[in-house]
């Protein structure tokens, strides 16, 4: 039926999806587990004002600084600018990191695979290392940026 010649590989295909099903689920609840409790609790303070507001209470500004964004007061956009700047040299530290991982795991898979199959190994790890490189040169676009801006930075600042 679907190309299965005996229970055993059908029970193995079966554990292996099972298992990483609940990996694609943890995943799925760490990223999006933590962002779906915020917004519920923002839900219920935009309740709480509108129920405070409709009966004429006075909102606390508190409640609203914290509704707009944490109650972070952003006055200095030159701090803001110089956070986006390390920022861009961040991203672009770990997605080059990401980028040489996935290629190294593509030159691994190459030299395994090709014990079995020589043509194989070549195309899975060409193919794993292609994926890598799409991070990869991100992170350089992003380190690229980050050069950039950086010798902005030294041009407008006034010498002395």
């Amino acid at each position: 039926m679907l190309g299965f010649h005996g229970f055993d590989e059908f029970v193995g295909v079966l554990k292996f999806l099972i298992f990483w099903s609940f990996v694609l689920a943890l995943i799925l609840g760490l990223a999006v587990g933590p962002r779906y409790i915020r917004s519920r609790d923002r839900q219920r303070m935009y309740e709480a004002i509108k129920l405070g507001y409709e009966k004429g209470q006075p909102v606390p500004p508190e409640l609203i600084a914290a509704l707009q964004g944490g109650g972070v007061e952003r006055t200095e956009p030159v701090a803001m600018a110089t956070s986006d700047v390390n920022g861009d040299l961040r991203r672009a530290v770990v997605l080059i990191a990401v980028g040489l991982g996935l290629a190294g795991l593509g030159a691994g898979l190459d030299y395994g695979i090709s014990f079995a199959s020589g043509v194989g190994g070549a195309v899975t790890g060409g193919i794993v290392a292609g994926v890598g490189a799409i991070p990869g040169f991100i992170g350089v676009a992003y380190l690229i940026l980050w050069l950039l801006s950086r010798g902005a930075a030294k041009s407008t600042s006034p010498s002395s």
